[in-house]
C-alpha cells in the first residue's frame, strides 16, 4: 500500500526534529564539557599545577652556617667543620621501619640510634629531614649512594658541625651547642622553623646560649624533584639563608691558655681585666672540660666523670663561684671610713692580737698582735684589728654602699651563663633573707671580708680596676659583631678624694714591695712593671674553742673541702695601671703562699704578651720560674682537662 505524500512529509519533519534535539543535546553536552575543561585548565590551572608538583617536588629548609667565634686577635675558638651525615624523610620513605632495617645492614647503626630516629620521624611532620647518622665515614656515604634504589627517602648529605679547636681553654666562656630538646622548645616563644628540625643544634650554655639568635642565622629553602620511590632526582632552585653573625671576643687566646695551664690541677679561677676599656683579657675556671664532648651528646661515663669530680669542672667559678673575699675586701672598708671622714690615713689603732666586741673576742691573724697600725701598715701587714675598729666607726651601711660603688653585689651584664650578683650585705637584706636583725658582730666580720659578704673573681677584678683608676670600669666580653666594634661603656669618675686613693694605692704597693708586706715573696722587680696588690685568706668554717685550746689545727691538716680559700688581687704597672688581676684558689690555704704567685705570673704574662724575661723575677726565684715556663710550654699544646688528667 502506497503511503500518502502527506504522511511521508510529516515523517520527514519528525525525523528532522529528533535529529535537531539530539544534535542540540550533544552540542550542549560538548559545550558544558568544554567549559568545564576550560575552568579546570585555565582558571584552576595554578591549583592543579601545585597539586601535581607536590607529588614530585619537595621544599626543604637549608640550615644556615652558624656564626663563628674568635678571640681578640682573630683566632677561631668556635668554628664549623664539614661532616657527612645521613638523613631520612618519612613521607618519601614510605615504610620507615623496613627502610631503617635495610640501612642498618649497610652502616653501623646502634639499636638506640635507630629507635631515636624512628621516634623523631613519627613525631615530626612528614616532610621533616631527620638525621639518622652523623659524622659518618666516606665509605658509609658510598654504600648508601650505591644502594639508593632500595633506600627511598634516605639521602647522604654534607653538613656543618660545631667544633672547638682550643678545647677546654674557652669551655666556660663560650660554652657549647647540643641537639635541641623539648625543654628548650618550651622556653622559646614562637620558635623558628629551624628549631622544629629534630636534633638541630642550639647553644646550651655560655656565649653560645646567650647569643643564640645572633649566632644561629636565618634558614634558606630549596626545591628538589623526587621520583616515585622518593629519591631526590635534582635540585630545581635554591634560596640561600643568612649565616649567623661572627663574634669576636675581648679574650686573648694565648693569655687564656696560659692562665688555664698556670692554674694547673687546682680548683681555681682567675680574671684579667684591661683597666682602660674593661676588656676581659682572660677569664678562666679550673679544672675545665672538653666542650666537643657535648656537641653530639656526651656519654654517660664521660658526664659522670665530670659531675662526680669534687673540683666541679662544669662550674664556671670565675663568674658563678661566690666566695668570702677575705682581706682583699679591706680596701672597701678603709675607703668607706676615709670617705665618711671618720679616720685619716695617719690615724693609728693599737692591735694586741684581738678585739672584744659585745662579749665576743675577734682575733687578728697574728695572735701576738701588730702594735700600732695606720692605714699603710695595716693594709701592708693585713692587720685585722685595725679593720674591726674601722667597722665600728663607719658601720655596715657605708661599707656596703662603698662595696657596690666598687662593683661588689652587682650582676654584670655579660653574655655568660649564671653570672652571679654577689653580696654586699645590709640590715634590710638580712632581715628579708633570714628574718633576723643585724648585729654588731656581722659588721665586724664584714670588715675583713668574712661573714655574709660574697664575691666572685669577676667582682674582685672589677673592684681592683676601679681602685687603680678611680673610674667606673665595666667588664666587656664582646669586642665586635660581624666586624662592627662594640661600644666601650663610658667610665665615669667615681668621685673619690684623690688623696685617699693615693694612700690606698701606696699601701697596696707596699703589700708586694715592702719586706714586711704579705706578698713580698711574689713581687715583680722590673722597673715599670711593679704591681700593687692585696692578699686574702677566707675561712670556710668556724674555728671552735676546742681547736683554739689545742692551738688550732693547721689548714693543711684538714680535709681539702674544709681548708681556707686563697685569694689575691693586684693591678700593674703601679704608676700606670694597664691590667687588673684576681685569683681565687678554692681551699688553697693562704693567699700569700698560693694565690699571689699565680697572680704574679699571670700579670707578667699579660704585660709582656708572652713569657717574661727572668730578670722580672727576684733572683732566687729564677731557676724555679724557668723550669715552670718550660713545663707550661710543653703542656699547653696538648693539654687535657685536669679532670681527665686526674681520672
Amino acid at each position: 500500500m502506497r503511503r500518502h505524500p502527506k504522511d511521508s512529509a510529516e515523517s520527514a519533519r519528525r525525523i528532522t526534529r529528533r535529529g535537531l534535539v539530539l544534535g542540540g543535546a550533544q552540542l550542549a553536552f560538548m559545550g558544558v564539557l568544554g567549559l568545564r575543561m576550560r575552568y579546570m585548565q585555565v582558571e584552576q590551572a595554578d591549583q592543579f599545577r601545585v597539586l601535581a608538583e607536590e607529588n614530585r617536588i619537595s621544599i626543604r629548609l637549608i640550615a644556615p652556617a652558624r656564626g663563628q667565634i674568635y678571640d681578640r686577635n682573630g683566632l677561631p675558638i668556635a668554628e664549623n667543620q664539614p661532616s657527612y651525615r645521613i638523613i631520612m624523610v618519612r613521607e618519601d620513605a614510605g615504610d620507615i621501619d623496613t627502610v631503617m632495617q635495610r640501612l642498618a645492614t649497610l652502616i653501623n647503626l646502634s639499636e638506640a640510634d635507630q629507635q631515636r630516629a624512628l621516634t623523631e620521624m613519627r613525631e615530626s611532620r612528614g616532610d621533616t629531614q631527620v638525621t639518622v647518622a652523623d659524622r659518618v665515614s666516606w665509605d658509609d656515604i658510598s654504600k648508601v649512594a650505591i644502594n639508593a634504589p632500595a633506600l627511598p627517602g634516605v639521602t647522604p648529605e654534607v653538613g656543618l658541625s660545631r667544633a672547638y679547636p682550643v678545647g677546654p681553654d674557652f669551655a666556660h666562656v663560650v660554652g657549647y651547642v647540643g641537639p635541641i630538646s623539648d625543654y628548650d622548645l618550651e622556653r622559646i616563644e614562637n620558635p623558628d622553623h629551624l628549631l622544629r628540625i629534630p636534633r638541630f643544634q642550639i647553644g646550651k650554655v655560655g656565649l653560645e646560649a646567650r647569643q643564640e639568635e645572633i649566632l644561629r642565622g636565618k634558614a634558606g629553602t630549596k626545591r628538589v624533584e623526587v621520583n616515585a620511590a622518593g629519591r631526590v632526582m635534582r635540585e630545581l632552585d635554591r634560596q640561600e639563608g643568612k649565616a649567623g653573625s661572627n663574634i669576636q671576643l675581648t679574650v686573648d687566646n694565648a693569655l687564656q691558655s696560659y692562665v688555664q695551664a698556670r692554674l694547673g690541677g687546682e680548683s681555681a679561677a682567675a680574671v684579667v681585666m684591661d683597666c682602660a676599656t674593661g676588656d676581659l683579657l682572660a677569664i678562666s675556671s679550673a679544672p675545665s672540660f672538653d666542650p666537643n664532648l657535648f656537641v653530639r651528646g656526651i656519654s654517660v661515663a664521660d658526664y659522670s666523670k665530670l659531675t662526680e669530680d669534687a673540683y666541679r669542672p662544669l662550674a664556671n667559678k670565675s663568674v658563678q663561684g661566690l666566695y668570702p673575699p677575705g682581706s682583699t675586701y679591706k680596701m672597701v672598708t678603709v675607703l668607706a671610713a676615709l670617705d665618711a671622714g671618720v679616720i685619716t690615713p695617719e690615724d693609728t689603732v693599737w692591735c694586741p692580737g684581738h678585739m672584744e666586741v659585745s662579749g665576743r673576742r675577734f682575733h687578728c691573724w697574728k695572735r701576738s698582735g701588730h702594735g700600732h697600725m695606720n692605714l699603710e701598715t695595716a693594709l701592708r701587714e693585713s692587720c685585722d684589728v685595725y679593720y674591726y675598729d674601722l667597722a665600728l666607726k663607719v658601720g655596715i651601711d657605708a661599707m656596703s654602699a662603698m662595696a657596690e660603688k666598687l662593683g661588689i653585689g652587682v650582676r654584670f651584664d655579660l653574655p655568660m651563663s649564671a653570672v652571679a650578683r654577689g653580696r654586699a650585705p645590709t640590715r634590710e637584706w638580712k632581715r628579708e633573707a633570714f628574718g633576723q636583725d643585724w648585729v654588731v658582730g656581722d659588721t665586724v666580720n664584714a670588715s675583713i671580708g668574712q661573714g655574709l659578704v660574697l664575691t666572685s673573681p669577676l667582682h674582685l677584678a672589677v673592684m681592683t680596676a676601679r681602685l687603680a683608676v678611680g673610674r667606673k670600669i665595666e667588664p666587656r666580653l664582646i669586642r665586635s659583631i660581624d666586624g662592627i666594634e662594640q661600644p666601650v661603656a663610658d667610665a665615669e669618675p667615681l668621685g673619690f678624694n684623690e688623696n685617699h686613693m693615693r694612700a690606698i694605692r701606696r699601701a697596696m704597693f707596699e703589700v708586694t714591695n715592702n719586706r714586711r708586706g704579705t706578698a713580698y715573696g711574689s713581687r715583680i722587680i722590673s722597673d715599670g712593671f711593679r704591681m700593687a696588690g692585696k692578699t686574702g685568706t677566707s675561712q670556710v668554717r668556724n674555728i671552735t674553742a676546742a681547736e683554739r685550746a689545742r692551738g688550732v689545727i693547721r689548714n693543711e691538716d684538714l680535709p681539702w673541702e674544709r681548708r681556707d680559700h686563697a685569694l689575691f688581687v693586684n693591678y700593674a704597672p703601679y704608676d700606670n695601671p694597664r691590667i687588673a688581676v684576681s685569683v681565687v684558689v678554692e681551699h688553697g690555704g693562704g693567699g700569700s703562699a698560693v694565690a699571689a704567685p699565680i697572680a704574679r705570673d699571670i700579670t707578667l704574662q699579660a704585660l709582656f704578651n708572652g713569657d717574661p724575661p727572668l730578670e722580672a723575677y727576684p733572683e732566687g726565684d729564677r731557676a724555679r720560674i724557668q723550669a715552670l715556663q718550660e713545663r707550661l710550654r710543653r703542656e699547653r699544646p696538648q693539654r687535657q682537662s685536669p679532670a681527665q688528667d686526674r681520672a
